[in-house]
């Protein structure tokens, strides 16, 4: 019964020793996000259209954001956008129109200069990539041989 008990207590103690290391693993990765903050300006729209992204920090585990792409003043489409810490991961979650439901993607990627998230369940995209050069970024949403391109300036 001892050894039972001591296997029990070991196995416990390296589960929430293991959990505490990915929570921290993540915290960490979350602060290499702070470029994000701000409003990027699509650069690679079509005449008389225009797009950007705003990303504001909304507390230590959780940004929001929002898409809009506009032609003239009227939008013609409008995405909701967060990326929070869960579990010990790192999401970005998409929540757009045709989707029933918010997409949730998981981090695979993150640094100082961007992130790549995933979702292979997903119909498309099943991965986003962010890739900060300068105050340029691009952003890549590909699946099953398609990919799209966005280009973005950050707004001063």
């Amino acid at each position: 019964m001892k050894s039972i008990l001591t296997i029990t207590l070991l196995l416990s103690t390296a589960s929430l020793s293991y959990a505490q290391s990915a929570n921290a693993a993540s915290a960490k990765n979350f602060k290499k996000l702070s470029w994000l903050e701000g409003t990027w300006d699509r650069t690679n729209v079509k005449p008389g259209k225009s797009a950007h992204e705003r990303w504001e920090k909304d507390s230590k585990t959780k940004w929001i954001g929002f898409g809009v792409s506009l032609q003239g003043e009227d939008t013609t489409f409008l995405e909701k956008l967060s990326i929070l810490v869960k579990n010990g991961s790192i999401y970005y979650i998409a929540d757009v129109p045709e989707n029933k439901t918010p997409v949730p993607f998981q981090f695979t990627q993150v640094s100082k200069q961007g992130f790549v998230c995933e979702n292979p369940t997903h119909d498309f995209p099943k991965k986003i990539a962010y890739t900060l050069e300068g105050d340029r970024l691009e952003v890549q949403i590909s699946g099953d041989g398609q990919a799209m391109d966005f280009e973005f300036v950050k707004r001063k």
